[in-house]
């Protein structure tokens, strides 16, 4: 069976991926126990690449040590770092690419074999596969918080309306968990 595409997010009740100033601290109040969570281990577990937005990389500031995801990583981009990414082992490889996000997502299931390609980042790699009909599936995490203001992940798309099937609800103490299968 080939890769899905699954685009997963994090955001507030009120739909913010960040707040007004930009940060996402309140949406990962923390990250040990994300990383203890369900969800989380199950994404690494059926994960054979990911696809990341170049802010999502900078976030990180280069250096992925101790990255949950160990598969190769293509970082959608105008242009490569100069730096050297830390954490790059045998499995963990990053590859930058330039020339769009269809480039990026077939690069991402070749190299996912039949395992899922997870697309993570912000608002604007995640409405650009959106906007190329290029996601299978959606994760949305729903935290506890209201932010009032940010940036809303599915605004401005221009492939709107798209038809969801719901998969599953997942509720934990963190987050509830939405999956959604896009209809073609």
């Amino acid at each position: 069976m080939p890769a899905k595409v699954v685009l997963g997010m994090t955001m507030s009740l009120d739909g913010f991926i960040n707040d007004r100033d930009g940060s996402v601290e309140r949406l990962y109040p923390d990250l040990a126990a994300l990383r203890e969570t369900a969800a989380l281990r199950e994404a690494i577990r059926t994960t054979g690449a990911v696809v990341m937005g170049r802010r999502a990389y900078d976030m990180a500031g280069g250096d992925f040590t101790g990255y949950e995801f160990q598969t190769p990583i293509f970082v959608l981009t105008h242009q490569a770092p100069q730096t050297a990414t830390r954490g790059e082992n045998d499995k963990l490889k990053f590859h930058f690419v330039t020339d769009g996000i269809a480039s990026a997502i077939a690069r991402a299931k070749a190299a996912a074999g039949d395992k899922d390609v997870a697309v993570i980042g912000g608002a604007s790699i995640a409405r650009q596969c959106l906007n190329a009909g290029l996601v299978d599936e959606i994760e949305v995490a729903i935290r506890p918080v209201l932010l009032g203001a940010g940036l809303r992940l599915f605004e401005r798309l221009e492939v709107a309306p798209i038809a969801l099937e719901p998969i599953a609800v997942t509720e934990s103490p963190l987050a509830t968990d939405l999956h959604f299968r896009v209809v073609r």
